[in-house]
């Protein structure tokens, strides 16, 4: 029996090409019945939709790239990782609680052939499946695994490459009794002193400490509808207007896109993503994040072990640096 296809999930902006797009079933419905050639009229309406998508994904503004960011079929870590390597065996366990944190996964892989470990928030493709994923909020032991595999890798000389997609870390009572904030704390500490090459990517939505758990590295990447913030817009609107309608306010004022962040100088480089969003052509947005990945593991490899400590704490340490100046 042949797989039915999967019905669109649309965002509110792009109404205005739904629309368009019912218009050009519509004419050639119409022509196909009365057996007339529209076919010139068509080619004009699609190349309209063409130009309409593009210019509709070029001028977002942070709020809708943060729908674009938490798309339901927006492709997870476990999607790029099965696109882009040769060989993947994941690993399990933080070796402390004995549970597997299934909201952040991680393993061995081969990247053109080298060795590498990979790890990542995975948020779930529907209801159940996020449900068992905590919609990608990672536990303590899910930091505490990364931080193992962490460990493995500088211990064999394999770089690490990181996947950031969460809207923060787990903040139930649980969480907080087996020790948050100590196991992301930690994190951040110990991959600083790590010698091997690390390439951290926001693939979806960076949000706050959850992100920053995986997300010291020697170089940071972006896709360029992705965002990276200290709190959700949602969160943020909350606290400051008592009002979480006021999110696309929050959104402009934290300067959570990929732009702005390059403009900070917190962002090395920003991956460009299809017209339409990754989820528009994955395997294409997994080329592109391959090749970055592959370009970078190059660059990191021909300096020594001190100079990436070096740099990536100078790195870090230029981050909200600002001079007074008199006026």
């Amino acid at each position: 029996m042949a797989t039915p296809e999967k019905k669109p999930i649309l965002l509110d902006f792009e109404k205005p090409l739904v629309e368009l797009d019912a218009r050009i079933a519509q004419i050639r419905e119409l022509a196909e019945e009365n057996d007339v050639d529209v076919s010139d009229q068509i080619s004009l309406l699609e190349a309209r939709a063409v130009q309409l998508r593009q210019e509709i994904f070029s001028s977002l503004t942070p709020s809708q790239r943060l729908q674009v960011a938490r798309h339901p079929r927006r492709p997870s870590t476990l999607d790029y990782i099965q696109a882009m390597t040769d060989e993947w065996v994941e690993l399990h366990g933080d070796r402390s609680t004995g549970i597997d944190d299934r909201a952040l996964v991680g393993g061995i892989a081969r990247l053109e052939g080298r060795p590498v470990v990979m790890l990542g928030h995975q948020k779930g493709r529907d209801t159940k499946d996020n449900v068992s994923r905590n919609f990608g909020m990672a536990s303590p032991g899910g930091y505490r695994k990364a931080m193992r595999l962490m460990d493995h890798a500088n211990r064999f000389g394999m770089p690490i490459l990181t996947f950031i997609d969460t809207p923060g870390a787990y903040a139930g009572l649980e969480a907080e009794r087996l020790g948050q904030g100590e196991a992301i704390a930690y994190n951040l500490r110990e991959m600083f002193r790590l010698d091997v090459p690390i390439i951290c990517t926001v693939i979806g939505e960076g949000g706050s400490g959850g992100a920053l758990g995986i997300g010291v590295g020697d170089r940071l990447m972006m896709f360029e509808h992705s965002v990276y913030t200290v709190a959700s817009p949602e969160a943020c609107a909350a606290i400051l207007w008592k009002d979480a309608g006021k999110s696309p306010q929050a959104a402009e004022a934290l300067k959570i896109t990929a732009t702005d962040l390059k403009n900070l100088g917190i962002l090395d480089q920003i991956l460009p993503e299809p017209v339409g969003g990754a989820h528009a052509d994955p395997i294409h947005t997994a080329a592109t994040l391959k090749q970055a990945l592959i370009d970078n593991i190059d660059a990191l490899s021909q300096l020594s072990r001190q100079q990436r400590r070096d740099l990536r704490y100078q790195k870090f340490r230029q981050i909200g640096k600002f001079e007074e100046v008199a006026v």
